[in-house]
């Protein structure tokens, strides 16, 4: 289990390394955020697709049924597919329009607890007293970061803070939507179909804002760091994640998780020079302990996977 949590944590580690990089992608070009968005599923997409196809190869040899990609079972990835491009537009806008630290400290914190509130209408999964303490400890804290951004930048970037948000409810959507259809599709199948789906819906959004015009603003430089994205954090990240949850319990691994943020706050102070100061970290922290509160409540409503 050691090795399992290990390699969660090193997925938390990759994935806090998105926000870095498309952050100096923003100061050094003309990309629009919803463009790299697009640029990340199309780099990841073949790494997903040889995952699919030597999947179903193991499936075969075990004699497993193959997934049957009817109407019904397409459904909800096309769903999911939908939140997932929905949420790479409005999360990394949010970066780009704040901060690096910030913006993943709502987008991702915010998450886990709107799904333990949300799980209780949507799921029927009662949320206890702890888990609105959850929610008043996570909205306090977001509001202390909110007002540790106004110091460090002068002035109330709301529109990042409002992307961020969004970011956090379109991901809780894609959470909920998740726990709440169970297709039996595996796993590498499941995550090709959501991410083509993604990058579906994103290209038209692309090159109806004239999106791809930035990409001329791009060097050898910059394309390196989108490939960076669009492979290392992206693909590399998810394979870490689901490695990792074969052997680790759905309750640690949730936890384990919250790294991530904590990860992008520490490597934005260290390359981008972004302080979150005191109320911001106390703030961070108020925010962190909601989440993994709420992750192990909301865990503790449904069956525990290893």
């Amino acid at each position: 289990m050691i090795q399992g949590a290990l390699l969660i944590a090193l997925a938390a580690l990759l994935w806090a390394t998105t926000g870095i990089v498309a952050k100096f992608l923003f100061t050094g070009t003309e990309l629009q955020a919803v463009t790299l968005g697009f640029l990340r599923l199309v780099v990841a997409l073949p790494f997903f697709f040889a995952l699919m196809r030597r999947e179903q190869r193991a499936l075969a040899r075990s004699a497993t049924a193959l997934p049957k990609f009817t109407r019904k079972a397409l459904a909800p990835l096309v769903a999911l597919g939908l939140f997932q491009a929905v949420y790479q537009g409005s999360y990394l806008v949010a970066v780009d329009m704040t901060g690096a630290g910030i913006a993943t400290l709502i987008a991702l914190c915010l998450a886990p607890v709107l799904v333990a509130i949300l799980a209780a209408p949507l799921l029927g999964e009662k949320p206890g007293v702890v888990t609105i303490l959850a929610l008043a400890a996570a909205i306090a804290g977001t509001a202390m970061l909110v007002v540790s951004d106004m110091d460090s930048a002068g002035r109330l970037r709301l529109a990042g803070i409002l992307m961020a948000v969004l970011a956090a409810l379109v991901y809780a959507g894609f959470t909920l939507t998740s726990r709440h259809t169970s297709t039996g599709t595996p796993v590498f199948t499941t995550a090709f179909v959501c991410f083509f789906t993604a990058a579906l819906i994103l290209l038209p959004v692309v090159a109806a804002s004239g999106g791809f015009d930035g990409l001329e603003s791009l060097g050898f430089g910059q394309w390196l760091m989108v490939g960076y994205i669009g492979v290392v954090p992206t693909c590399l990240g998810y394979m870490c994640f689901f490695s990792g949850m074969k052997t680790t319990p759905a309750t640690l691994s949730s936890i384990i998780v919250t790294l991530e943020p904590l990860f992008v706050a520490l490597l934005a102070w260290i390359f981008l020079g972004e302080e979150l100061g005191v109320i911001g970290l106390t703030g961070a922290l108020i925010l962190t302990a909601a989440v993994i509160v709420a992750s192990r409540s909301s865990a503790g409503n449904r069956p525990d996977t290893a």
